[in-house]
């Protein structure tokens, strides 16, 4: 792959996306978080702090989510509609160029979304005098962006062989089954019944673990919850890796495609 191209590619998917005013959540996500510090000691008087915090990481895997699906999922199908993908496929850009390129661009995008509403949640906890440890923040920041790197791949998996609408359906069922992979393993095994333990197995290590790379309750009680460096590596290993094995199926999906 040529670096430049995928670099040109990448910037315009920014560009394009900022333009369609997507930073705007920002400024939703400043009102989210603003409604609840005022509303929340009403509520909750004694647990406040940890409900505050918990809701703030919570809306911020929420709009980072619809944004990486939303745009995801449109990202190849749109190109396709207008029929510019003629005219890129026609230029020296291969397929995997194209797509990877376009992948890059929107979680580029997600880096800054994700960065931008973590400081934002480190001012507001600030501002509330609001308890925490800011390396379990963090750390909760960083997973919560290789979650939303994964479920990018998954809308671009889904996105470049169904339309926009079928995907976008599909990838919130992925996300939600693959938050509860290990309940359907466990209960496949509470069952006893080899057809069914079998078909949750294949259920557990065809969906994502997506449990794996989520440590926002963690990062409520700070670092003494989160798990040890080596699982914490461990899940970021598995990731990538499922990141990675997504884009290639995307890439050879995408090639096969006739326009």
């Amino acid at each position: 792959m040529n670096f430049g191209r995928l670099y040109v590619i990448a910037t315009n998917v920014f560009r394009e996306v900022v333009r369609d005013r997507i930073l705007f959540m920002l400024g939703f996500y400043i009102i989210i978080l603003a409604t609840a510090i005022y509303f929340l000691p009403e509520f909750a008087a004694a647990t406040e702090d940890k409900m505050f915090l918990d809701f703030a990481l919570a809306a911020m895997n929420l709009l980072g989510l619809v944004v990486a699906v939303f745009v995801g999922t449109g990202l190849i199908n749109k190109e396709i509609e207008k029929r510019t993908v003629l005219v890129l496929i026609a230029k020296p850009i291969s397929r995997a160029e194209l797509l990877v390129g376009k992948y890059l661009g929107l979680l580029s995008l997600l880096a800054v979304l994700t960065t931008a509403m973590t400081a934002i949640t480190l001012v507001f906890l600030q501002i509330g005098q609001v308890p925490y440890s800011i390396a379990s923040i963090l750390i909760s920041a960083f997973f919560l962006f290789l979650q939303l790197s994964l479920m990018t791949a998954v809308a671009i998996a889904l996105g470049v062989f169904t339309s926009s609408l079928l995907a976008t359906v599909l990838t919130f069922a992925v996300y939600l089954m693959g938050n509860i992979t290990q309940d359907i393993l466990q209960l496949g095994r509470l069952g006893r019944k080899h057809g069914i333990e079998t078909l949750t197995q294949a259920l557990y290590l065809v969906l994502p673990d997506l449990s794996r790379l989520d440590v926002k309750n963690d990062a409520i009680y700070g670092l003494a919850a989160l798990p040890n460096p080596t699982t914490l590596i461990s899940n970021v290993g598995y990731g990538l890796l499922y990141t990675l094995m997504l884009l290639a199926i995307a890439i050879l999906i995408f090639s096969q495609r006739e326009f």
